[in-house]
């Protein structure tokens, strides 16, 4: 994917000394692409020749006037935000703007937090928009335009292909992302893959915050300086400055605390940090990616979370499914930590049984693809030779309720799985599980042939022919 042009700001007004100093303090607020326009007929070239997200229009002008390039403007570019800047305060002139399209309707002078906010606004309006028709097209043509930035994730599931797709949508977007899924489904390496996309210039930095207090938080993303503190003999840059210009991941998000949460709302608010011992902020530029395990929600409503946080991270949310959701993919993976652990291990790929793979698609996978593999791995380094079987697990696989899986079933809390599994060693057959219940019923009937074949709902003569089969069976043994 080509990296796609920064969207511009066009500033469009017949006085000079306007425009100067609109320029010069959207500049100063971080908005760095900004075109400038004094004659209004030259506006639609403009707009033609370059790629703009918001127009700031003055409703007075010689010539062409804003109310007319107005409604030229949304006619021919709907996806721009127009927000008219004037000197007239009237209410029906707002009305009428704002009817033909207008994002907005700021009277001069304006505040310069008023305009900026506009400003902002109008521009996440247009990213989201462009983000939105993108994925239409995405999904609609099933295609990626970056294959190789996702080679490290094997799946042949249609949601991963559909997350895929969309991580090449946002990923040119410079808003933060959230990753939300269980242990070990893979989300560092969907951050990877979202920082190869955007081919940023600069690095991918990792970090788990799960065991940082707020004060290594500070010290590790945000960096000191020289006799901040006790020990501090030299500067340090820190996490975020490292990643200037790419990516910094945050793992872990939901186990930080309260001090640290507010630290980094202002990080993503303002994209500005304070070393510590410094009154200097400094500017960033990296991208946001963060995850978690954890329900954030939930942890919102438990207090422990701040909401305003929440907002500002999930403007583009991504949930990665678990694995036993995806079960085809688990031959998949099964062949490739094979093939890994092998090379590893400087031996010989086994090859897998159906019946272990058949016992790996029936097991719940709490650990997901890290579990996976933990499991390849150790199975391959001991057997060194041979297919891999479930004799060659260093213990057998259990579902939720600790219950053995036996013959590629899994046992759920409250089933009988468990009970007939512990009772007959392994999974029983069709003919066991009849003979077992034809027993039961005698007992239960005492030996009465009418009751246990009204408790069987078969007939007497049926479960008499079944007894005399038993028998027989019995002195067979």
């Amino acid at each position: 994917m080509t990296q796609a042009a920064t969207p511009s700001i066009l500033l469009v007004d017949d006085e000079s000394h306007i425009l100067k100093a609109t320029k010069m303090m959207l500049n100063s607020k971080g908005f760095t692409d900004v075109l400038t326009v004094q004659d209004s007929r030259q506006v639609m070239e403009m707009l033609g020749a370059n790629q703009v997200a918001v127009v700031v229009l003055d409703l007075f002008m010689p010539m062409l006037s804003g109310q007319e390039l107005l409604r030229m403007i949304v006619e021919r570019h709907p996806q721009i935000g127009v927000i008219v800047m004037t000197a007239l305060d009237e209410t029906q002139s707002a009305v009428d703007c704002m009817r033909n399209g207008a994002f907005d309707y700021l009277v001069k002078p304006v505040e310069t937090a008023r305009l900026v906010s506009a400003v902002t606004k109008a521009l996440e309006v247009h990213n989201l928009t462009r983000e939105v028709s993108r994925l239409k097209e995405y999904l609609l043509t099933d295609r990626l335009n970056c294959p190789a930035a996702f080679e490290s994730i094997v799946t042949s599931d249609k949601h991963m292909r559909s997350i895929f797709q969309y991580v090449e949508v946002i990923a040119q977007s410079r808003q933060p992302v959230l990753i939300t899924g269980e242990t070990g489904v893979g989300k560092d390496l969907l951050a990877k893959a979202i920082h190869s996309v955007c081919r940023c210039k600069g690095d991918f930095v990792a970090v788990n915050v799960a065991g940082l207090d707020d004060a290594m938080f500070s010290d590790t993303l945000f960096g000191h300086k020289k006799g901040a503190y006790t020990g501090a003999d030299q500067a340090r840059e820190g996490l975020i400055a490292r990643a200037g210009g790419g990516t910094i991941f945050l793992d872990e998000i939901g186990d930080l605390s309260d001090s640290s949460q507010i630290k980094l709302l202002r990080l993503l608010q303002e994209n500005d940090y304070y070393p510590v011992g410094s009154d200097i902020p400094r500017k960033s530029d990296a991208r946001v990616i963060v995850a978690t395990n954890k329900p954030l929600k939930e942890l919102i409503a438990a207090g422990k979370f701040r909401n305003d946080l929440y907002y500002r991270l999930c403007t583009h949310q991504i949930e990665i499914p678990a694995l036993r959701l995806r079960p085809d993919d688990i031959p998949l993976l099964a062949e490739h930590f094979t093939a890994k652990a092998s090379r590893s291990l400087n031996c010989p790929q086994p090859p897998i049984s159906p019946e272990l793979l058949q016992q790996f698609k029936s097991y719940d996978f709490p650990g997901n693809v890290r579990e996976l593999e933990a499991i390849i791995y150790d199975a391959v380094a001991r057997q060194c030779g041979g297919p891999l079987t479930a004799d060659t697990l260093r213990q057998p696989l259990t579902g939720n309720g600790g219950k053995t899986l036996a013959g590629g079933h899994a046992c759920a809390p409250g089933d009988l799985c468990g009970l007939f599994t512990s009772y007959f060693g392994r999974f029983p057959t069709l003919r066991q599980m009849e003979d077992y219940l034809i027993l039961e019923a005698m007992r239960e009937g005492e030996g009465n042939q009418g009751t246990a074949a009204a408790l069987l709902g078969i007939t007497r003569q049926t479960l008499n022919k079944r007894l005399g089969e038993i028998r027989k069976e019995a002195e067979k043994n």
